[in-house]
């Protein structure tokens, strides 16, 4: 006991020298402060005053043996303070007390040095160990009281809690008494808020064990302690700074944890919870503490989501009562005296938190199998609802319309998922969420009408000031909705056709576009067409294409969708919205893309076989005939890239309509075969071939390396195709297949005449576009398709419909092949002096070297009579001429 006391005295004597020694610093810092306002007001001059300082720093003696200042030195330096510039820009203020102390205690020299280990070993580190041994000591105090056996239950708690009040009492003691922290670094350890927290941690612990350990108090009582405990801890950080704020908001969360009941009361939780959580608000907006407020928010959110996930009988107002109290709190108390609109880039945390967290309260009442009545999707509807209108109240608020549509979506698309499988059922909530059908239709139709008019209402009013923020509004605006009937479609309507749903889809379509419309005009400058009325567009554009495939089959959907592809072209005759040319660019590729996914267009058990005119046509051609008159349109008004992807989907698809129509007509009405074939290789070639079109014309009108390269390697990929198919793997000459009965559109036609148009149009085009090695390629790949369906032509002509090489070759059969090269060979030679090609002109010099091989080396061997004879003739007179060609030129170019 005598050894206990001995040792307080050493502590204390100490603590009451430093003290005074502080408050004599704190004299001696007055004095300064007032000197400097007489400097400041001009009645004493600046300068002597500076001067006078250095003479007093220049006159201390120095150190001799070159030690380092003693822990007292560094922490109080004596210095005179130079006059400051007068600033009329605000300063920052401190949002924590010890913050405050720290800038106005530290000179500048202090503020500027580094803290040494020194330092932080003997401002830091001492004060946050001691905190916790304090608050352990207290504990371990009352444990080791009731090993010892000492005093009774009632007396030890008294004890501890007397403990808890005096650490309490010398925090604020410590702060009364002008405490402030000497150096840098040490803000962190502010002794009277480590003493207050110590304090607050030993009566949690007291009031804890006289209810958990003795029984001395119920339930109730504990509890309103406990809670008192941790708002009064809240409340004294707003002379203590944010971290007690923490330690109080840590403990009043843990509370409900602690204390059990047999009958536990959740309107005394949430009415708990609320008023820890508006003494928060009120604490926090005081001091803009964000990150208490969010941490606050979350807190209760969890207990919120604990409570609808643990209940025996949930309780729909009372997570109502405790949502839209969350929700007052952020609007009514957090959010007052800010900026009206949020800024980018700078989300607030606190309505992150909220948003969040109140979406899944919304879709957690939705997943709940214990109430399938009204009651729980009413519930989730008003909360969803409130999120909206939060938003629209407070302009920081928006991550609330986030959570709200985000909450909407996932509600409706769950739907769709129940009944996929057992496994989905039970992660959607089973058969009762299904039973709720009804109740969704009508919501759907509730937040079908609130979310565009909300939505447009608030991009029109800020549009013209934060485009980016009414783009979000926009969004939503579109998604919701547009959501909402798609999933409603999937999982109440039919699938093959409905045209009520299709109605609504027609409707939210001209919504979108009258919405964007709307909201253009308070643009500024007006009807610029920005990314709020994009957004508006883009989603009429994708309700209108859903809406013709409601109502329609899949041949008239594609026929209308690649109509519709014209009309946002030819709508730039009357706006100069730049997203509208990209719109029939996107209803372009979907097109492609829903060709791609059937080319039958209607399905291969319903085309018919007859020729020409059938579903292919209009499927086809019909989109051609649009490109194309979005392309005409889009160059007299926008131009841009939207041009050229119409102008390269129209050549596209005039194309896949010449072949297609030929492939249905040679295969009698049959275009799809699991066995590859020629017919179906040409499709490949050709759809690369404009691949590689596609995005020449687009690097030329925006440079761009990958589009270059990709444009390289398209080129290259179809010349593969062509040599290795085409010629060799899937040629009729060897693999016997059908060229069909139609004389001229056969597969001859579609397997070399057609690539060989598309591999020249795209090696004219790439000419000064694309290195000279790519254009020769392609031009070369074109001569030998030409040279090859002219020959294959020749052999079918013979041969018929069948050109295997195992039929053999007959007399006039070799002879037309010689015939066929010379002329193909001058043809060639002709070209190529008009076109001042070196290509043609060396491909036409190496067909006639191999007629002439043919004629000398087979025709003089396997012909006879007559057929020898004119095949000779023909050779030389087809060359004496070529060599009369030559010389004058020669001669021309000599003059």
């Amino acid at each position: 006991m005598f050894e206990g006391l001995i040792g307080f005295i050493l502590v204390l004597v100490p603590l009451v020298l430093v003290l005074r020694l502080r408050n004599r610093v704190g004299l001696l810092e007055r004095e300064l402060g007032a000197l400097r306002s007489l400097v400041l007001s001009g009645a004493v001059a600046a300068k002597p005053a500076v001067e006078e300082a250095k003479a007093v720093e220049t006159q201390r003696p120095e150190s001799t043996d070159m030690q380092e200042p003693s822990l007292l030195e560094a922490e109080t330096p004596v210095a005179v303070e130079a006059p400051e510039a007068v600033s009329s820009d605000p300063q920052p203020v401190a949002d924590s007390p010890w913050e405050q102390a720290a800038a106005a205690s530290v000179p500048a020299e202090t503020v500027a040095a580094k803290p040494d280990i020194e330092t932080a070993l003997g401002t830091r580190w001492a004060v946050w160990v001691g905190g916790v041994a304090l608050a352990l000591g207290g504990v371990f105090l009352v444990r080791y009281s009731i090993e010892a056996g000492y005093f009774g239950p009632a007396a030890r708690l008294t004890l501890a809690a007397l403990f808890g009040l005096v650490l309490i009492g010398g925090g604020e003691f410590i702060r009364r008494t002008g405490f402030k922290v000497p150096v840098q670094g040490a803000a962190a350890a502010y002794i009277p808020a480590i003493l207050t927290a110590a304090g607050a941690f030993t009566l949690f612990g007291v009031v804890y064990a006289a209810y958990g350990v003795y029984g001395f108090l119920g339930p109730v009582p504990a509890f309103l302690l406990m809670g008192l405990i941790g708002v009064a801890t809240i409340a004294a950080s707003l002379v203590h700074g944010r971290a007690l704020a923490g330690v109080g908001l840590l403990g009043s969360f843990v509370t409900p944890m602690l204390v059990d009941s047999q009958a536990p009361n959740v309107w005394a939780l949430f009415g708990y919870l609320a008023i820890v959580l508006a003494a928060t608000a009120v604490i926090a907006r005081m001091r803009s503490w964000s990150f208490l407020m969010a941490a606050a928010f979350v807190g209760t959110g969890l207990w919120t989501l604990l409570y609808i996930g643990n209940a025996a009988a949930l309780s729909v107002p009372a997570v109502l009562f405790m949502t839209l109290v969350s929700l007052a709190l952020l609007l009514g108390v957090w959010l007052t005296r800010r900026a009206p609109f949020a800024v980018p880039g700078k989300p607030d945390a606190p309505s992150i938190a909220v948003a969040f967290l109140l979406a899944l309260a919304a879709i957690s009442l939705f997943i709940d199998s214990r109430a399938v009545s009204l009651l729980s999707p009413l519930g989730a509807a008003v909360l969803i609802l409130a999120m909206v209108g939060g938003a629209l109240y407070r302009g920081r608020a928006l991550p609330l319309l986030h959570g709200a549509g985000a909450a909407v979506v996932l509600i409706y698309l769950r739907y769709v998922l129940g009944g996929v499988s057992p496994a989905v059922d039970t992660l959607v909530g089973g058969p009762a969420y299904l039973a709720m059908g009804d109740s969704l239709r009508w919501l759907g139709l509730l937040f079908g009408a609130v979310f565009p008019a909300a939505g447009f209402w608030s991009a029109r009013r800020m549009v013209a000031e934060q485009p980016l923020l009414a783009a979000n509004w926009s969004a939503w605006a579109v998604i919701a909705p547009f959501a909402v009937a798609t999933c409603l479609w999937l999982g109440f309507g039919n699938i093959d056709r409905d045209l009520f749903y299709a109605a609504v889809m027609l409707v939210l379509a001209l919504a979108f576009a009258a919405g964007g419309e709307w909201v253009a005009r308070a643009e500024h400058p007006p009807l610029s067409g920005g990314v709020a009325v994009s957004i508006a567009l883009g989603g009429a554009a994708v309700a209108a294409v859903v809406m013709l495939h409601m109502a329609f089959g899949s041949g008239l959907t594609t026929v209308f969708c690649g109509v519709l592809a014209a009309v946002p072209a030819l709508a730039t005759r009357q706006r100069a919205y730049p997203v509208l040319g990209w719109l029939s660019a996107a209803l372009a590729v979907v097109v492609i893309g829903r060709i791609a996914l059937d080319p039958t267009i209607v399905g291969a058990d319903r085309l018919s076989t007859t020729p020409v005119f059938n579903w292919l046509l209009l499927g086809y051609g019909v989109p051609a005939l649009a490109f194309l008159a979005a392309a005409w349109q889009l160059r007299r008004t926008a131009d841009g890239r939207p041009r050229l992807i119409m102008e390269a989907a129209t050549a596209l698809l005039s194309l896949l309509t010449v072949a297609m129509l030929v492939r249905h007509a040679m295969n009698g009405g049959v275009i799809t075969s699991s066995a590859p074939t020629l017919a179906e290789q040409a499709i490949y070639t050709l759809l690369a071939l404009g691949s590689g079109g596609i995005m020449v014309s687009l690097d030329m009108r925006s440079p761009s390396s990958v589009l270059r390269y990709g444009s390289l390697g398209m080129g290259v990929v179809s010349a593969a195709f062509i040599a290795i198919q085409h010629f060799g793997l899937l040629n009729p000459l060897f693999t016997g297949e059908s060229t069909g009965r139609i004389p001229v559109f056969n597969l001859l036609f579609l397997g070399y005449l057609l690539p060989a148009v598309a591999a020249a149009g795209l090696a004219w085009y790439a000419r000064d576009k694309r290195p000279k090695w790519y254009s020769a390629m392609l031009a070369a790949m074109a001569s030998l398709l030409v040279f090859a369906y002219a020959t294959l032509s020749v052999r079918r002509l013979f041969k018929g419909e069948y050109i295997g090489s195992w039929a053999g070759l007959e007399p006039w059969e070799t002879y037309s092949y010689s015939a066929l090269w010379l002329i193909m060979g001058v043809g060639l030679l002709v070209a190529g002096v008009q076109m001042k090609s070196q290509v043609l002109r060396i491909a036409s010099a190496a067909l006639i070297v191999v007629s002439v091989a043919k004629v000398f080396l087979f025709d003089m061997s396997e012909l006879e009579g007559v057929l020898r004879a004119l095949s000779f003739i023909g050779l030389g007179a087809v060359l004496i001429g070529i060599g009369l060609f030559y010389q004058k030129l020669l001669t021309r170019a000599a003059r």
